[in-house]
């Protein structure tokens, strides 16, 4: 278990929630890891996206219910078009694209972006997770007094199902 972080005053001070949400850590306690993992790129066996049943700081479930990740893919699409603007961006800056009929600088804008997502797509889906996560269970600055909520709509067989 980390240290907690503290004010002068005693108080101790709220981890940031993007930080802990890009870092994958539990939206409760923001200190346990999501994932069983580290390693976005752990591809065997499909261990990147192996997540904790529970947190191992605070104990909170990362599976509130059945199919509950079903809805990361709002999320991973925000994130894939988000990240998709900022390179377009970028290449406008640094090289230039006219939507002029002989320059193809926009094609090649095209085919380096698709190879980046296809890279990049183990932390994005990761990312989603975290993200989706910690829009339904926010961080409770008594965690380590408080209960952790028990969820009625899970079923073990359908547990990592995907």
């Amino acid at each position: 278990m980390e240290a907690a972080h503290q004010h002068p005053e005693g108080e101790e001070k709220v981890p940031n929630y993007i930080i802990s949400a890009v870092q994958c850590k539990c939206p409760r306690c923001r200190q346990g890891d999501l994932f069983e993992t580290k390693s976005s790129y752990a591809l065997k066996n499909n261990k990147f996206m192996r997540m904790n049943e529970k947190c191992p700081v605070c104990g909170q479930p990362t599976e509130l219910e059945v199919g509950f990740y079903y809805g990361t893919s709002y999320v991973a699409y925000g994130l894939t078009v988000a990240f998709s603007v900022a390179t377009f961006i970028a290449w406008k800056v640094f090289f230039g694209i006219s939507f002029d009929i002989n320059d193809n600088n926009i094609f090649w804008w095209f085919g380096v972006n698709a190879i980046l997502l296809i890279i990049l797509q183990p932390i994005f889906m990761r990312l989603s997770r975290s993200f989706w996560l910690s829009f339904y269970v926010k961080y409770n600055k008594n965690w380590r007094t408080e209960k952790v909520e028990e969820y009625e709509r899970l079923n073990k067989d359908f547990s990592n199902g995907w």
